[in-house]
C-alpha cells in the first residue's frame, strides 16, 4: 500500500548518572538483539542518554538516519528531564519502556532499578503535557519490550498516517444523512487538514479525463482483478477507469502539503445519472490500494477507514450497521452452531464499497435501491457499478472514530466475526456477530448519537486502535462490555 507510512523506527536508552551507564548500553543491545530475532528492524541510537544535551545529540543521530517512530528504552532508573525532552522534542510518535531486573544473583551492581524509574518518568510526561506510548505493561526482559516494540509499529504507523492525512471531500452530505454530518473542529485539534469541494469539481475533472492514455491499462486490471465471473458489466469498465483516474490524479495533485490522503464522496442521488454508472467499484479498488472513499460524504468514516488500514496494514471497508438477521434464519442457521444470541447478531451493508479481496465471489452488479428510485425499477443502466458479494467470514473489529455536535472525540471498538452464513441478501453484506451487541446498540451506538456508519478492520485490531484513539486524546472509547460490567446508564434491574 502506497498511501500509508514506513515506520522507521530507533532506540534511545537512557541512564541516570548516579548508575552504571553500562546496564542501560547492554539492556538495549539485548533487546536491539530480541527485536531482530522477531523480524523487527530498528536503529540502536549510539548516544546513551544522561543529560539535556546527550537527548538533543540522541535525537539528531536519530532523525539523521530517518527514524520517524521511536523507543526511549529506561535500561536504569534514567533521567526524568533528558528523558521527557526526547519526546517534546521529536515531530513523530515516542514509545518508552523499563528494563526488568535480570537475576536475583546481581541485586547489589547489577540493579537498575526501572520499574521505579518508570514512575517518574510518566509523572514528568504528565507534568510536560507530552503525549507518549505506553505499553499496558511497560517493564519487562529483553524479549517482553521487543514484543511491546511490536504492538507499537501498528500504533505508530497510523499516528504518522493521521498528522500527514488530509480529507478530500465531494458533495455536501445527502438529504435526511445528517449523521453522516459532523463538525469538522476535531479534525484540526488531532492534526488532520480537510479539503472540501462540488461534485461539480469532481464532474468537470471526470470529462477531462476522457480518453485518457491510461484508461487502457486500467480497464486490463479490472478485467484481471473481476475475472470472468465478476465482469458482469464489461462495457462499464471505460467510464469507471476513467472515475478511477481521475480521483487518483486528484489525490496526487491536491494533498500539496500532506502525504496522504483519503476521499469522502457524495454518491446519489445525482451522482450516477450525471457519470453514467455507480462509483461502488472504483470505490471498493482504491480502499484495496489504501485510499478508502467514504460513502455519503461520511469524513468521519473515511478517518476511521484510514486509521483501521494503517492498523492492520489492509484493506478495510466501511458498512451501514443495516438490519437484523430474521428469527428463522437465525434458528436455523447460527443457533446451537455458534456461540450467540438473536440480538448478538447483525447484518453490516453497503451498496458495493468493499474490496473484492473481502468478499466471496464478487460481481459487479447494480444498486437495487437506486435503480427503483431512479430507474423505475426498469433494466438497470446508470445504477450499475456496485460490486456485490457475502462478505468473506473471520474475525473482525467494528469501529469508529467520531466528533460530537460540540466538537469532542469519542470512539468505540467493538471485536467479533463474520460469520459462514449465506446472508441470501443484495449489496456487500455479511452477518456479524458481536458479543453483547444488543447492549452495545442501545447503550453506546443509539446513547451516544452514533451515526450508521462503522469501518470494519478484518482481523482483531482493538489493542491496537484503543492506543491510537488514547494517543489521540479521546477520552470517550466505548467497547461492547460483557454481562458483568453495567453501562452507566443501563437499568440494573
Amino acid at each position: 500500500m502506497k498511501n500509508i507510512p514506513d515506520v522507521k523506527l530507533g532506540i534511545i536508552a537512557v541512564s541516570r548518572d548516579c548508575f552504571v551507564l553500562s546496564i542501560s548500553k547492554g539492556r538495549r543491545e539485548k533487546v536491539v538483539s530480541a527485536c531482530k530475532d522477531r523480524g523487527i528492524t530498528i536503529y540502536e541510537v549510539p548516544t546513551i542518554v544522561e543529560s539535556e544535551k546527550d537527548a538533543l545529540k540522541a535525537l539528531k543521530e536519530a532523525e539523521d538516519n530517518g527514524c520517524n517512530a521511536l523507543v526511549v528504552f529506561l535500561g536504569n532508573f534514567g533521567p526524568e528531564t533528558p528523558e521527557t525532552i526526547i519526546a517534546e522534542r521529536f515531530a513523530g510518535p515516542v514509545m518508552y519502556a523499563a528494563a526488568a531486573e535480570e537475576s536475583g544473583d546481581n541485586l547489589m551492581g547489577g540493579r537498575g532499578d526501572a520499574y521505579c524509574g518508570m514512575l517518574n518518568c510518566s509523572y514528568n510526561l504528565g507534568l510536560r503535557k507530552i503525549k507518549a506510548y505506553i505499553p499496558e505493561y511497560p517493564v519487562g526482559d529483553a524479549d517482553d519490550i521487543a514484543a511491546m516494540i511490536g504492538e507499537f509499529i501498528p500504533v505508530a504507523r497510523a499516528l504518522i498516517g493521521v498528522s500527514k492525512l488530509k480529507i478530500i471531500t465531494f458533495g455536501p452530505r445527502p438529504q435526511d444523512f445528517f449523521a453522516c454530518n459532523a463538525p469538522i473542529k476535531a479534525l484540526y485539534d488531532i492534526g488532520v487538514e480537510i479539503e472540501e469541494n462540488s461534485e461539480l469539481d469532481l464532474l468537470v475533472s471526470y470529462r477531462k479525463h476522457k480518453g485518457d492514455s491510461r484508461i487502457g491499462e486500467i480497464v486490463k486490471e479490472m478485467q484481471e482483478e473481476l475475472g470472468d465471473g465478476g465482469n458482469t458489466y464489461p462495457e462499464l469498465l471505460e467510464r469507471m477507469a476513467q472515475f478511477e483516474l481521475t480521483l487518483l490524479d486528484w489525490a496526487e495533485n491536491h494533498k500539496e502539503a500532506r502525504e496522504y490522503c483519503v476521499f469522502a464522496d457524495k454518491c446519489w442521488p445525482a451522482f450516477p445519472e450525471e457519470f453514467g454508472f455507480e462509483p461502488c467499484y472504483v470505490n471498493s479498488r482504491l480502499a484495496s490500494k489504501g485510499i478508502p472513499v467514504a460513502c455519503e460524504v461520511d469524513i468521519y468514516g473515511a478517518l476511521s477507514e484510514y486509521i483501521g488500514t494503517c492498523v492492520t496494514g489492509e484493506s478495510v471497508t466501511l458498512l451501514d450497521i443495516n438490519n437484523t438477521v430474521p428469527r428463522n434464519m437465525y434458528e436455523s442457521e447460527i443457533k446451537g452452531k455458534y456461540p450467540y444470541t438473536l440480538k448478538d447478531t447483525f447484518m453490516g451493508f453497503h451498496c458495493g464499497n468493499t474490496p473484492l479481496c473481502r468478499l466471496s465471489n464478487g460481481k459487479v452488479k447494480y444498486q437495487m435501491i437506486q435503480n427503483r428510485l431512479l430507474e423505475n425499477g426498469g433494466e438497470p443502466d446508470f445504477t450499475r457499478g456496485t460490486l456485490e458479494g457475502d462478505i468473506a467470514p473471520g474475525k473482525i473489529t467494528f469501529f469508529r472514530l467520531q466528533s460530537t455536535a460540540d466538537t469532542a472525540l469519542q470512539a468505540y471498538i467493538a471485536e467479533g466475526e463474520v460469520l459462514p452464513v449465506a446472508t441470501r441478501s443484495f449489496g456487500g453484506i455479511g452477518v456479524f456477530a458481536i458479543p453483547e451487541m444488543g447492549r452495545f446498540y442501545r447503550h453506546v451506538l443509539i446513547a451516544k448519537h452514533y451515526p450508521h456508519h462503522g469501518a470494519v478492520a478484518f482481523g482483531a485490531a482493538g489493542r491496537a486502535l484503543h492506543a491510537v484513539f488514547s494517543f489521540l486524546g479521546v477520552k470517550d472509547i466505548s467497547f461492547n462490555q460483557p454481562k458483568s460490567m453495567l453501562y452507566s446508564d443501563e437499568c440494573p434491574f
